[in-house]
């Protein structure tokens, strides 16, 4: 099974972000997103940012992610 990962951004340069995921920061490839700002929140798989989600997605991919571990 594949899971992604919702994460903030907290920096973006050149095609990398950093991500805030869970208090754990780490560069992503952020190559697939257009107009990717601070602030967003994405979905990441395999290290890289895959698509832009909303706050209440992110919110709800992490009340689902600790309610099956």
């Amino acid at each position: 099974m594949c899971v992604g990962l919702s994460a903030k951004v907290v920096s973006v340069n050149e095609g990398t972000a950093v991500i805030d995921a869970s208090g754990a920061k780490r560069e992503v490839s952020a190559d697939l997103i257009d107009d990717l700002e601070v602030g967003y929140y994405v979905m990441v798989h395999a290290g890289v940012a895959i698509a832009k989600i909303t706050s209440d997605d992110s919110e709800e991919t992490d009340e689902i992610m600790e309610s099956i571990q």
